[in-house]
Formats: C-alpha cells, structure tokens, sequence
C-alpha cells in the first residue's frame, strides 16, 4: 500500500510518500503554510499525483503521553483532511521526529538551520516509517 506522511508545522508541512510496496518512506518536500484550505487543496492534490491509499500525519504528543496546543492544532486539521479525502486518514505518534531528522542531516554535513524543508520532510518520513514497520509487525506471517 502506498502511503503519503506528513509533519504538520506552523510554519511548513513535511511530505513523504512510500514505495508502492508500502515498506520504504521517501522525503519529498516541505510546503509553506498558509491558509487552512490552501494547505489541504495542497495536501489532495499529492495525494492525487501521488495515487496513495492511506494518510499518516505525525500526532506530537508530549513526553508523558498527553495531547497539547500543537498535537490540538494537528487534530483539527487531520479532521478538516479526513472531510474532504477519499483516502482515509489516521494519526501516528511522532515525538523527537524532527529532532532525529535533525541530527541525522548534521551527521550528513548538511546544516539543518539552513534546511528547515528538508528537516521536515526527513520528519515526515521518519513518522511515515515508523508507521510502515508497525503496519508489517502486524501483518500475520
């Protein structure tokens, strides 16, 4: 099955999409925000282009588990997405994504604070993985 992941940010959304298979998350880019229904004729149109059966957007929950203003934010959004898509849409828990997209491109020698797009779309795959493995560890042998 192939899968879009998104980071939802307040200032840019990460993409990725998997592999047609449904077991390797590939960054794609970082859409700038900007209004509500902007952003999700955005999102639908990748979701058109890209022709994937299921929407992950990474939840960012706190530390103890509990839902905060940000995860607040995404929610509402994931429920403004899931009206308008044909494709269902569900929400995976995404804490330290960004930060580990971004250590991972300091290792890489690229400098994050210049690569804000990148680092959310390295998150978006990161959710989108992480998604993808749990979805084969449930998959009966």
């Amino acid at each position: 099955m192939k899968a879009l992941g998104l980071d939802y940010g307040e200032r840019r959304i990460g993409i990725a999409v998997s592999d047609g298979a449904g077991s390797m998350a590939f960054p794609r880019r970082a859409l700038g925000r900007t209004t509500l229904d902007k952003d999700l004729a955005a999102i639908l149109r990748v979701v058109r282009e890209e022709v994937v059966e299921r929407i992950v957007v990474g939840l960012p929950r706190s530390l103890d588990g509990s839902i905060g203003g940000q995860a607040k934010r995404v929610q509402e959004f994931v429920s403004a997405l899931q009206q308008l898509s044909d494709v269902p849409v569900e929400t995976w828990d995404e804490r330290f994504s960004t930060f580990e997209a971004t250590e991972a491109m300091r290792q890489a020698g690229v400098q994050p604070s210049r690569n804000k797009g990148r680092v959310d779309a390295a998150a978006a795959a990161l959710i989108l993985q992480r998604w993808l493995d749990h979805q084969r560890a449930q998959r009966p042998a």
